[in-house]
């Protein structure tokens, strides 16, 4: 029920397309909707490694996106958009159950109570945290950022079965990862092969970073912050010459090595790709996913930390150590949100499954009826969803840009998907060379913010190209270097300048009301 809620806006959108407009088959975060779709055609394509399309800066390829890439191969030309738009939310729909279901698996290893597994599960879902707030009061860049329920899928849940599948699924593995370890450290003393129990998990924590390969290094992250506040807890009873586990803390790490051993290879290879290639290392600095202030955690986490602290509180009494890993890791959040590297938005993925089971625990093991009465306050963790499924459909019944795309506008995109070759390169604006890659399987000069290399470069030359007072032979040198195939030139060109392509050394290659292509000669 919850994925045929988010299913509704998308519908909207479809039934109200026609003869003036047609629908991308997105609602929200437009631009990264066409840059999945432009990641699955490459896959029809014919590619096996991820080229962003909206870059022509040479690259080689990169072991990323992969469902995207694996699902294109599913379609074939003609009519491959709206295969694709279909294939994608199949798998949006999919991927959001998975996700829905091994959250409560997750919190069905913490939480005895069927009614509060059940709630937690609704509060993972549908919950957020108090930034509807600041867009009621018209505060929504307070402190220079959008409330994170409105924009980060790692932060909160809905965002993840609503637009990005690749994170929905992704979270499910990254739960059912941690789920099986934990449930293969409970069984330590049965486990004659702490190798063969280790390469069973493995497996999980591998598709895990295929999926999303920044959940990959999650798991690692969150497994080893856990064994670290255990061994911690040993040290401090050390001290006190109280009773330790030493050994069983050991068993409990090398079981992690080895679990850690089949997805070791895909880490190494992000690691060193990211590092010795050229363009992946530009592309790497150039897309940063910085935290916000820490008030945006505050006002998204707190809500829900008063009933968390108490449910930690509880777990951590528990003598069952597994119990401990998700106050481990709300433990360590800040310091996974505010690591010092370009991704660390991108590292609390799955907090807020953590903070849930914490909060549930408090309220399952109260024996206080004032606190359980006061879990009636989150109930304010809903009207940001709200907003979101009502925002869509508003949306989806106006049509406008970048929502829906001009019919002439559509039909010169497909005349490029019918050229031969697969590293056709066309000049456009920004705007039309976001699209564009998702109807046709080319290559954009700009398009995406982080995935178009040097974008601060090549936004201001591209503007020129279209002025009607720059010289010829810029224009020329343009074309040369980056080796262009095509110019589009439509009304958000002709927004860019005057200049008339027909009056260039150029060759009308297509043309139909307001859009006409342009072919380079050689």
């Amino acid at each position: 029920m919850v994925m045929l809620a988010t299913t509704v806006p998308y519908g909207l959108g479809y039934s109200v397309q026609g003869a003036d407009w047609r629908f991308t088959g997105f609602i929200f975060s437009v631009e990264d909707g066409n840059a999945f779709i432009g990641k699955m055609l490459s896959g029809t394509a014919g590619d096996w490694l991820f080229r962003t399309p909206y870059t022509a800066t040479p690259q080689r390829g990169f072991l990323i996106f992969l469902p995207y890439i694996l699902l294109g191969k599913l379609v074939s030309s003609p009519g491959a958009h709206e295969k694709l738009v279909a294939l994608y939310h199949i798998f949006r729909v999919c991927a959001g159950i998975l996700a829905i279901v091994a959250t409560y698996d997750f919190m069905s290893f913490f939480i005895t109570s069927i009614r509060y597994r059940r709630i937690g599960v609704v509060l993972v879902t549908l919950g957020g945290g108090l930034g509807w707030l600041l867009v009621l009061l018209n505060l929504r860049t307070w402190l220079g950022s959008l409330p994170l329920e409105f924009y980060s899928p790692e932060s909160f849940g809905f965002l993840s079965l609503y637009v990005y599948p690749h994170y929905a699924l992704a979270r499910a593995l990254l739960l059912w990862g941690l789920l099986a370890y934990l449930k293969a450290t409970t069984r330590l003393d049965e486990t004659p092969s702490l190798a063969l129990a280790g390469l069973k998990i493995g497996p999980l924590w591998l598709l895990a970073g295929l999926a999303q390969p920044l959940t990959g290094m999650v798991v690692g992250a969150v497994v080893g912050l856990y064994l670290f506040t255990l061994a911690m807890e040993q040290g401090w009873l050390t001290i006190r010459r109280e009773q330790t586990q030493w050994p069983k803390l050991w068993r409990m790490a090398k079981l992690a090595l080895w679990a850690g051993l089949l997805p070791a290879p895909f880490v190494l290879y992000n690691l060193i790709s990211t590092r010795l290639d050229p363009f992946l290392k530009t592309w790497t600095e150039q897309s940063y996913f910085g935290s916000p202030h820490p008030l945006h955690y505050l006002l998204a986490y707190g809500l829900i930390l008063p009933f968390a602290l108490v449910g930690g509180k509880h777990l951590w009494l528990e003598r069952d150590w597994a119990a401990r890993l998700p106050v481990a890791w709300v433990i360590f959040f800040p310091i996974l949100a505010y690591t010092p590297i370009g991704i660390q938005r991108r590292l609390p993925e799955g907090i807020w499954v953590a903070l849930v089971v914490l909060a549930m625990k408090a309220l399952e093991g109260s024996e206080n009826p004032k606190l359980r009465r006061s879990s009636v306050v989150l109930l304010l963790a809903f009207p940001t969803t709200v907003l979101l499924l009502l925002g869509g459909a508003s949306v989806a019944l106006r049509p406008a840009e970048p929502v829906f795309r001009p019919p002439d506008e559509v039909a010169a995109f497909q005349s490029l998907a019918e050229q031969p070759g697969r590293d056709v390169v066309v000049l456009s604006s920004y705007e039309t060379g976001n699209a564009l890659p998702a109807w046709a399987p080319v290559f954009v000069v700009v398009g995406h913010g982080p995935e178009s290399i040097g974008l601060a470069e090549w936004m201001p030359r591209v503007a020129a190209f279209y002025q009607a007072d720059t010289p010829a032979n810029e224009r020329s040198e343009l074309l040369s270097e980056l080796g262009v195939d095509y110019v589009f030139w439509g009304p958000h060109e002709r927004a860019l300048g005057g200049w008339d392509p027909s009056t260039a050394d150029l060759t009308l290659f297509y043309q139909s009301g307001d859009y006409s292509i342009f072919a380079v000669r050689p």
